[in-house]
């Protein structure tokens, strides 16, 4: 018992030193210069005041339609193990979407979509989750490594053209083998089903070979629509806090603050706050931007997208325990 509450400690130890280099590296990414923070509230005003306020609005509009296309996944991942409404497939991702809100990279997200299920082998959904987690990541790989090759010609091939082409070579191999894993998912059952220490996964994960080629290709045009939705609110974010560019430089900077958001480890409390945040101050520094309108326009998206669900998702977090304890709801 001790040797498990001294691992629990040391693995708290580190989250909060990994929540404590993020913030100090978002300090020295925006509190360096003099008098930076205090022209954030007049960043935030102008923003307010703003003819193009009407943008915020529209990017809170499309909160739900995000999510839809999130339930949508979910209820034709779920299909393998039980019919789900779409309805109950919304209800399932806004209570994973609340468990994983204070869970490092979402696990959280993990028991409230098994909660939701009838099915008394609810574990057996841990692999459509999977698949549904991959494919969103496939979906921003393959975006994310198209606005990366803009950084790449941009800023790179002028001075390094030999690190250029094999940065430019590892994204192609990155996406070939992303699409290769997606597509034969089987194959990531068998190979753990050969590995004897892994051997007692393999029925939380099994059903994971039991989807065509056409259900993944659906799954991942769902998750590509998905991404479009948040690339979109980002981008009217991004010129509500007049941040600047041409439309090839907006998406370049948003899928490529993407890709580096998903690719890079996180251990945060608030669902990787801060990864993103530090991305996209990098890559839109290089366009020549303002870190602190970039801080504001990506903050506001985590709020928009990540915080006010999760707020709403109580309710039917709410409603899932009390009808685990018999109560009518």
């Amino acid at each position: 018992m001790n040797i498990n509450l001294h691992k629990r400690f040391l693995l708290l130890l580190g989250k909060l030193l990994a929540v404590a280099l993020t913030v100090f590296l978002l300090y020295q990414a925006i509190g360096t210069a003099p008098d930076t923070l205090l022209s954030w509230p007049d960043i935030l005003r102008k923003a307010v005041q703003s003819q193009h306020r009407y943008l915020f609005i529209l990017s809170a509009i499309l909160i739900p339609v995000n999510w839809a296309f999130e339930a949508r996944k979910w209820q034709r991942l779920g299909h393998k193990l039980e019919p789900i409404s779409f309805l109950r497939a919304y209800r399932a991702v806004m209570v994973g979407l609340t468990l994983g809100f204070i869970t490092p990279n979402r696990l959280g997200d993990y028991a409230g979509r098994v909660l939701e299920l009838k099915n008394k082998e609810r574990l057996e959904a841990i692999g459509a989750i999977f698949i549904g987690r991959f494919c969103q990541l496939v979906a921003t790989v393959l975006a994310g490594s198209g606005g990366l090759l803009y950084f790449i010609l941009q800023f790179g091939w002028p001075a390094y053209p030999a690190v250029s082409l094999s940065l430019f070579i590892l994204l192609l191999a990155l996406c070939a083998g992303a699409l290769l894993l997606l597509y034969h998912a089987k194959a990531i059952v068998a190979l753990v089903a050969a590995i004897k220490p892994l051997r007692r996964f393999v029925p939380y994960i099994a059903v994971m070979g039991n989807y065509t080629s056409s259900e993944i290709s659906e799954l991942l045009w769902l998750s590509l629509g998905r991404y479009a939705v948040f690339l979109g609110q980002f981008i009217l974010l991004l010129i509500l806090f007049e941040v600047q560019l041409n439309p090839v430089q907006y998406l370049a900077g948003v899928s490529g603050t993407f890709f580096l958001k998903s690719v890079v480890p996180s251990v945060s409390f608030l669902s990787d706050l801060g990864v993103r945040e530090l991305s996209a101050m990098y890559l839109f520094g290089l366009l020549g931007q303002v870190r602190l309108q970039v801080l504001s326009a990506s903050l506001s998206l985590w709020l928009l997208n990540i915080a006010v669900p999760s707020a709403a998702g109580l309710y039917f977090v709410l409603r899932l325990r009390l009808a685990r304890k018999g109560v009518k709801v």
